[in-house]
């Protein structure tokens, strides 16, 4: 085990990025990952449980639910396994976040803008981005130009960064080198390159936390190992069960192709007798299905 917390299980990621006391690594991070686009001086974390608006529908629970000074609403979520619909639930998420924004009474439908981040920690399945950075955005399908700013996703395919500790060209690419790394170091690098990676080497230190942080870490690390686990048997399982069905289909297959080849044969048998009989070639192949040809070559 590394000197450093997995950052990748749910404990360790709101440890990280979650918390009033390390909200200045979060926005370092979103700085970082705006990269001049946008410039976040502070925020607020909301409520991360977002009560349905009737009892038929449904709520959501996000990972990191928080408000920038200017006003804009972001979303972070963490996905460690592939799942069939993500990318529509990132959809949701974040339609749960502008349909929170409605005000009872008079209301312009003013709406201020959703980012949603996601940290997709597989590298398989259907429907995922085959980049390592994918960015959305409501826009003009003919020019390609922003249609509306109220709707942006970030996804991030963290298995497809394939960059070493010393081609990392910037502080973004050095996150995702040290989020994709950090439980197997022993030291924590680009400490001489951003303050920011002290601090975090401090917050992630497995030798600083409590005794009763520990047991939520080793708790939350479990459930990860867990279902890690538990995916790879089904993996396996569903691998074994196809195999299984393969066989089963070539020996269906097999069978058929036998009687038919059985058949095929018993038909000849017949149409050799009749054709030393004298009978009739067109009649020999009425009966018994062969061509013209075929009963001429027949000895």
């Amino acid at each position: 085990m590394g000197r450093f917390i997995n950052p990748f299980t749910d404990w360790g990621f709101k440890q990280i990025f979650g918390r009033e006391i390390t909200k200045d690594l979060l926005i370092s991070f979103l700085n970082d990952l705006f990269d001049g686009k946008h410039h976040v001086t502070d925020l607020t974390f909301l409520d991360k449980e977002q009560l349905p608006e009737a009892k038929d529908m449904r709520g959501v629970v996000y990972d990191i639910y928080c408000k920038t000074a200017d006003g804009k609403n972001v979303i972070v979520e963490m996905q460690n396994r592939y799942q069939e619909y993500f990318l529509d639930r990132s959809l949701f998420y974040a339609a749960r976040s502008v349909i929170g924004q409605s005000q009872k009474g008079l209301w312009d439908y003013s709406l201020v803008p959703v980012y949603t981040i996601c940290f997709m920690n597989y590298g398989e399945g259907k429907d995922t981005p085959h980049k390592f950075r994918t960015d959305v955005a409501l826009t003009d399908i003919d020019s390609g130009e922003l249609f509306s700013d109220k709707l942006h996703f970030i996804y991030l395919m963290l298995p497809l960064f394939k960059k070493e500790e010393e081609e990392c060209e910037n502080d973004f690419e050095r996150w995702i080198y040290v989020l994709n790394n950090m439980n197997t170091f022993d030291r924590m690098p680009f400490l001489a390159k951003n303050a920011v990676f002290k601090k975090l080497a401090e917050i992630a230190d497995v030798n600083t936390l409590t005794q009763a942080e520990k047991e939520k870490y080793d708790e939350s690390l479990k459930i990860m190992r867990d279902a890690y686990a538990t995916y790879k048997t089904a993996k396996n399982i569903g691998r074994e069960e196809g195999v299984r069905e393969g066989r089963a289909q070539g020996i269906k297959e097999g069978i058929k192709e036998g009687i038919k080849a059985g058949r095929a044969e018993e038909c000849r048998g017949v149409a050799i007798k009749m054709k030393q009989n004298g009978l009739d070639i067109m009649l020999i192949s009425q009966i018994t299905g062969l061509s013209e040809e075929e009963i001429n070559q027949l000895n």
